[in-house]
């Protein structure tokens, strides 16, 4: 999403009840996407959450009158996107869920900032690795270390698992850097960018999900609307909000979202699914987020 300079006039507090809804629904993604898990595959889960936000967005854009892109090599960009922040981390994610809990999963959420970072750095890099960018990761290393208890062997999360979260958010953390240098250039309304880079994931999903992507015929209220809340608001009109609390309050203030995900995913997952949590989870998930707070020169540091 664009990064825009907030005007007098678009300031407001309405932003605020935007900025909550958009904590609460990126933080419930994670039971939603266990509750998926009751009737579909994790193929059918990533399908169905991109399916349900391209259709959400692609009817907003119309009732907008917003043109979808037509360029080739934008539509090309968009595709390498879609794989990077829909396609794969909503297969591994789902997949991992299948053995860990939603807790765990919104709390290797968490590390994103870190990922987006490095790929700043290593593959986007316009200038030197400074030393608070270095502290910044090695906080959130021992962070990731803590939440999994390293020093039991990851306890009873299985290492495949842990490594398919660690692989998702790799993936976010490149589409960030990528979508910036080879996407926003072209200056288009995020509404038609975000419908057109869900409408590719989606027809990239369907031949998996048409070959497996329901596991049980059973379709119980309950897991049926949390994929319906996961794909509309989770996947859909999410973007819009995160593009109008760029507008009213900053680019900054809006990312800073990512560090109230993970506490409404701790707190959904022990009110409603009953998940347990141990104490190196909260521990290492406010390691994680310190990390990121000084890699991104949030908190700043004597250098």
């Amino acid at each position: 999403m664009p990064s825009l300079s907030p005007s007098p006039k678009s300031k407001s507090s309405n932003w605020l009840s935007l900025y909550i809804a958009l904590g609460v629904v990126w933080g419930c993604s994670f039971i939603f996407i266990k509750l998926g898990l009751e009737f579909l595959t994790p193929v059918g889960v990533a399908f169905g959450r991109v399916s349900m936000g391209a259709l959400t967005l692609v009817f907003w854009a119309r009732y907008k009158k917003i043109s979808l892109p037509t360029d080739k090599k934008l539509w090309a960009h968009l595709w390498v996107v879609a794989m990077l922040l829909n396609v794969v981390p909503g297969i591994l994610f789902a997949q991992a869920e299948t053995q860990v809990t939603s807790i765990l999963a919104g709390i290797i959420n968490a590390v994103t900032p870190l990922t987006t970072l490095i790929a700043i750095m290593i593959v986007f890099r316009a200038e030197k690795i400074k030393t608070f960018q270095t502290i910044g990761l090695i906080l959130g290393f021992l962070g990731v270390l803590t939440v999994l208890g390293a020093w039991k062997g990851f306890g009873t999360n299985p290492i495949r698992a842990v490594l398919e979260l660690l692989f998702a958010v790799t993936c976010y953390g490149f589409s960030f850097p990528y979508t910036r240098k080879f996407v926003l250039s072209h200056k288009l309304q995020p509404e038609a960018l975000a419908a057109t880079q869900l409408s590719i994931a989606a027809i990239t999903l369907l031949p998996l999900y048409l070959m497996g992507g329901i596991a049980k015929d059973i379709y119980k209220p309950g897991p049926v609307f949390a994929m319906i809340a996961l794909g509309v608001f989770g996947s859909g009109f999410a973007y819009i909000w995160n593009f109008k609390i760029m507008e009213a309050a900053g680019s900054a203030i809006a990312s800073s979202v990512t560090y109230a995900t993970p506490v409404v995913a701790v707190i959904v997952g022990i009110v409603f699914l009953g998940e347990g949590i141990t104490w190196n989870e909260p521990v290492g998930a406010l390691l994680v987020l310190l990390g990121a707070a000084i890699g991104q020169e949030r908190i700043k540091i004597n250098r």
